[in-house]
């Protein structure tokens, strides 16, 4: 686990989304990949290295390219690599293995009630990501990529969340599953913890805000979250 400490007394935690608040995207990805292929990298490759597949994600998580263009977009990549997908419903495919992580979500909520402010710090993907998670409850802030028209690792988006939530960089601590998005994070002062579960953030996590690891024990959810 990779933990950077921040410059400052925390006042906030900012929080990812896929991967941290959910299972792995990287594990759905390759899933899909496996169903469609044989190759469980195949995916990651083209949204990685690709140069029109990769393009086309960083213009659909900024904005700039709707829903369907993506889904058009990344099933002409596949079939150029001789995989045939129907675009219509591959972005909800490519996340139908998702699943909620409510452990994560509820050490989010027992960092709030210990008094810590907490933000949304998300590169969206797809019109119904966030379906199913009433981020106006569970948050005092957002900046989702799509939104604001940047995306981790920009230092913006960081940037944007932190003056929502009324704190400086350096005093807020990210979570997420990306180590480069961390790096990201600590570049502008801010401390970081590389998220692979959520005992491990909450054992990493409790030393920077001042608090015991007893402090973190998750609190009950409110159903409606």
């Amino acid at each position: 686990m990779t933990v950077v400490a921040p410059r400052q007394r925390p006042r906030a935690v900012l929080f990812d989304f896929g991967g941290v608040l959910t299972t792995s995207v990287l594990g759905a990805f390759a899933d899909f990949s496996e169903q469609i292929s044989g190759d469980r990298g195949l995916v990651l490759k083209l949204l990685s290295n690709d140069p029109e597949a990769s393009r086309i994600l960083v213009e659909h998580e900024e904005g700039r390219l709707d829903h369907d263009g993506f889904e058009a977009g990344f099933a002409a990549a596949l079939a150029a690599v001789g995989v045939q997908v129907e675009a219509e419903g591959l972005i909800a495919r490519l996340q139908s293995g998702l699943r909620r992580d409510q452990h994560t979500i509820d050490l989010l909520a027992a960092v709030r009630a210990s008094g810590f402010k907490v933000g949304l710090v998300s590169n969206s993907l797809g019109r119904d990501c966030y379906a199913g998670y009433d981020l106006d409850v569970m948050f005092d802030a957002q900046a989702i990529s799509g939104i604001e028209g940047v995306r981790k690792p920009s230092r913006r988006l960081y940037e944007i969340a932190c003056e929502r939530l009324g704190v400086e960089p350096p005093e807020a601590v990210m979570i997420d599953d990306l180590k480069q998005n961390i790096t990201a994070a600590a570049a502008l002062g801010m401390g970081g913890v590389v998220h692979t579960d959520a005992a491990s953030t909450a054992a990493a996590l409790a030393p920077m805000l001042g608090l015991e690891p007893h402090d973190l024990h998750p609190h009950p959810t409110p159903k409606e979250i």
